[in-house]
């Protein structure tokens, strides 16, 4: 005979679906054994005990079957770790970038006309400087005092209105966060060596150095082994081009990986024995494969990939790895206008200083000023899981070359940090340009976390990130998108048994909440029927009379003219923004008035 097994639902996944299962179950299979079901009895307890383990179990099943594919995934680190799978870079929160204006004193020279050139001195690249918020910034390349192009005016007069000392004034461009130095230790040899760094708020990693004097170079990919260096150019145009780009092989390399406030460092498995090519790469040593066949099979040349060796570079073993990155040293890195102001550690070099009057020199140090005339911005806040998973897709189709607009825009929101961060960006066809020129709207995010126009440093980085990614035929104009900024007032009509106030401030709330959580994209229109919507759904309202929209402009917000009306539907619907627009409700605690009956 045959044993009948009893059928099991394997559907029931919740408390009570499991719990009346078991219950039914146990009326089936022990009639006789099984009698007592009153809720307040042992056997209740037991079947309730299984139930509520059973939906437990049902919960993290479900919960980890969400949390391992992507568009399903809502744990921040988790949609980070399964959009490096598909060969995402998580970025680092921004290094904001900019210009600052330096005075110095300089002595009059012996007949009082002009500065004493002897006396200018040089700031040296790596001088510090800090903001009123405490940011630390860095001083990108030397500015020399003695330029003739700076502008010079007479600070001081003797007795006899003779000049006894002028006063220079030069730019220069920071970048923030300081550099520090952080030694890690390698043990024995280990495949896909994975170092963690404990500083935080890295914003790049500068270089890494072993205790033998070899040094590792950042790369894309570990696949990739050669990178491009500037040397000296010594050919007849060196006046225009300063330095000729040069393909050198680097079997030390590594990437950076990172984990929202954590930064790895993952090298290969390579060793020492393999390094048997030159420091500048012979794209011939690929090309010149001889077989002992007749014919040559079809091979593609990738030229960023010119060693033979198939290990993803050299992992360091038994050494003491300086690793040399920049930091940010506060939570907001963007500095208003003439905020940074104070001298943490400039650096001077003066030509011939054993030739100089040691007074003078101290005066000419203790005489520097500085300031930035216009903000300096460039950080902004890390994106929301949603935001990060559009990239991710957009990132994932651009394979490495820009050819849609969705792959300029996963290339301009993947600019490393510490070249300055984009916000939002367009990109557009010039319907007018003969050439069909690709125009690029951006816009960054001032201390504040509203919209502001990108510095053209940071613009200027922009255009040649994008360049060596951009068709061969594709001309790129980058210009500032259009900020407006939006006031809104609502009229609406109460429940008689309600309070009013307290329902004109869950109006307040919802609508806040909405305009903070959710920033429009360049062009995107503003639906009004939401609004009604969101009104209409809140506790307490009978119906909203009237949402009214004005363009503020002027003192703190922006100088961009709008006209609604013209730009508003005709069943007053919806808001339509030119492509180059943004709007944004820059103070939604002022901007938003309403009033309730």
């Amino acid at each position: 005979m045959v044993k009948k097994f009893p059928t099991i639902s394997y559907t029931s996944r919740d408390f009570n679906s499991i719990r009346n299962d078991l219950i039914e179950y146990a009326k089936r299979y022990y009639p006789d054994t099984f009698k007592d079901f009153n809720e307040s009895s042992f056997g209740a307890l037991m079947i309730d005990q299984v139930a509520y383990i059973g939906d437990i179990m049902s919960f993290y099943l479900d919960y980890q079957a969400n949390e391992s594919f992507f568009t399903t995934a809502n744990e921040y680190d988790n949609v980070v770790k399964l959009a490096r799978q598909v060969g995402y870079k998580m970025s680092a929160r921004g290094a904001s970038s900019g210009v600052v204006t330096m005075f110095v004193l300089a002595p009059a020279n012996s007949n009082g006309i002009g500065p004493d050139t002897k006396y200018l001195p040089v700031l040296l690249a790596g001088s510090q400087f800090a903001s009123t918020s405490g940011a630390t910034f860095s001083l990108n390349r030397s500015v020399d005092f003695s330029n003739p192009d700076n502008d010079v005016v007479v600070a001081q007069v003797d007795s006899d209105n003779t000049p006894t000392f002028y006063a220079v004034k030069t730019e220069g461009t920071v970048t923030s966060g300081e550099f520090v130095q952080e030694d890690v230790t390698v043990g024995q040899f280990e495949k896909f060596l994975s170092a963690e760094l404990t500083t935080k708020n890295i914003t790049e990693v500068v270089s890494i150095t072993d205790s033998e004097g070899h040094a590792y170079f950042e790369v894309d990919n570990l696949s990739q082994n050669t990178i491009y260096v500037p040397v000296s150019n010594q050919n007849d145009d060196r006046s225009s081009v300063a330095s000729v780009m040069v393909p050198v092989i680097v079997p030390r390399r590594f990437v950076v990986e990172r984990e929202r406030d954590r930064t790895f460092l993952q090298f290969g498995y390579g060793s020492d024995s393999e390094v048997t090519t030159d420091s500048v790469a012979d794209p011939t040593d690929v090309l010149m494969d001889l077989h002992g066949r007749t014919h040559v099979l079809e091979k593609s040349f990738d030229p960023t990939k010119l060693l033979s060796t198939d290990k993803f570079g050299i992992a360091p073993e038994n050494t003491v790895l300086s690793v040399v990155a920049r930091r940010n040293t506060a939570t907001t890195v963007n500095a208003p206008t003439n905020t940074l102001v104070s001298l943490v550690s400039p650096k001077f070099q003066f030509r011939n200083r054993n030739l100089l009057d040691e007074d003078k020199v101290a005066t000419i140090i203790g005489s520097l000023e500085i300031t930035n005339e216009a903000p300096i911005i460039g950080d902004s806040s890390l994106p929301e899981p949603d935001e990060l998973k559009a990239r991710v897709k957009a990132h994932f189709a651009s394979q490495n070359r820009a050819v849609t607009q969705q792959d300029y825009q996963s290339l301009i929101y993947n600019l490393p940090p510490q070249f300055g961060k984009i916000k939002r960006c367009a990109i557009f066809q010039d319907p007018d340009s003969y050439r069909r020129n690709l125009n690029v709207y951006v816009l960054s995010e001032n201390t504040d976390g509203t919209l502001t126009q990108t510095p053209e440093t940071t613009k200027e980085n922009l255009k040649a990130w994008l360049a060596r990614y951009k068709m061969i035929n594709d001309t790129i104009d980058i210009l500032d998108g259009r900020v407006v900024n939006l006031g809104m007032t609502f009229e609406i009509i109460a429940e008689q048994t309600v309070g009013k106030y307290e329902v004109l401030q869950s109006c307040y709330a919802a609508l806040r909440s909405l305009v903070t959580n959710r920033v429009l994209n360049m062009g995107e229109s503003f639906s009004v029927s939401r609004i009604y919507k969101i009104l209409n759904s809140v506790p307490g309202v009978v119906d909203t009379v009237d949402v009214s929209l004005v363009n503020k402009t002027g003192g703190i917000y922006s100088t961009t003219p709008f006209d609604i009306n013209s730009n508003l539907s005709s069943d007053g619907r919806m808001l339509y923004i030119p492509d180059d627009h943004i709007l944004e409700i820059r103070r939604p605690s002022s901007d938003i008035q309403g009033v309730v009956k």
